[in-house]
């Protein structure tokens, strides 16, 4: 394929991103297309730069010349504050997870919640979605949640460590959405249909599972959004105990791909992305 002239300039910023497969996922999806691209990192624990920070990283991007950011852990609802205009899914959800910078403007988007459902689709299509409980109430757990509900989801329980934080998405996510607190967690993981971990913990920074898998019925699915390590200790426990099982590489590969189309206005191959993830871990 003869390359394209143009180039593109991409980074991905949060912290702790050193293994992430971003990087590889894009580059070697825009090889197969022809396209010149670069993905960089741009870790804010390598800039010693807190996540409140997280402007002016967007500010030097758009003065170093990026075509884009796509921006992770923690901040995805930080970001929202210092951009020009947010896409109709990124403004409902208050969360970006996906900045298009283009004309001199910078427009966030949000690819994790189409990324999440597309993956559950494929991996758990006819799991029940009675009452869900959804632990993280934070950027990924915003998306996760919209997602829950748009996949038909009757009764999905928001938990977070911070029960303000909880309170506020199931507000913004409005009906069928309740908040409860972690001394609830318990007795509502003994009547799950599912539960989806949409918090950091799980990932090689931030190892353990965030509940206690013995606590569900059998019958319950478990689903996660950390891939960094693919099998995290939630799901290890999760698929052990005999459960079905959704690991976060799913939602990892179709909300990259879906913000490569962005950044590009390409069409990526979903299943090649796919197959070079499924290479990679």
């Amino acid at each position: 394929m003869v390359p394209s002239p143009r180039s593109w300039l991409v980074g991905l910023v949060g912290t702790g991103i050193g293994p992430s497969l971003s990087p590889a996922l894009h580059e070697h999806e825009a090889d197969a297309l022809g396209l010149r691209y670069l993905y960089r990192r741009l870790d804010l624990d390598d800039l010693g730069l807190p996540a409140e920070r997280v402007g002016d990283v967007l500010r030097a991007a758009r003065l170093a010349g990026y075509d884009g950011l796509n921006v992770t852990h923690p901040a995805k609802q930080l970001v929202v504050a210092h951009l020009d205009d947010l896409s109709a899914d990124a403004r409902a959800l208050g969360a970006v997870n996906t900045v298009v910078l283009r004309a001199g403007r910078a427009v966030g988007h949000n690819t994790d919640w189409s990324g999440f459902a597309r993956s559950f689709e494929r991996g758990l299509p006819d799991a029940e979605r009675g009452l869900v409980v959804l632990v993280g109430a934070g950027g990924a757990g915003s998306a996760v949640a919209h997602a829950l509900l748009t996949l038909g989801v009757r009764d999905l329980v928001v938990v977070d460590a911070d029960a303000g934080r909880a309170r506020d998405l199931a507000a913004a996510r409005g009906g069928g959405t309740r908040a409860a607190t972690l001394a609830d967690l318990p007795d509502l993981l003994a009547r799950a249909d599912g539960v989806v971990n949409s918090t950091p913990v799980g990932m090689a920074a931030h190892p353990g599972a965030s509940f206690d898998v013995r606590l569900l019925p059998r019958r319950a699915w478990v689903a996660d959004v950390v891939y960094r390590p693919l099998e995290t200790e939630l799901v290890h426990r999760a698929r052990a105990a005999g459960h079905r099982v959704l690991d976060g590489g799913g939602m990892a590969v179709f909300q990259a791909v879906e913000s490569f189309r962005l950044f590009t206005g390409a069409s990526p191959d979903a299943d090649r992305v796919l197959a070079h993830f499924a290479e990679l871990v």
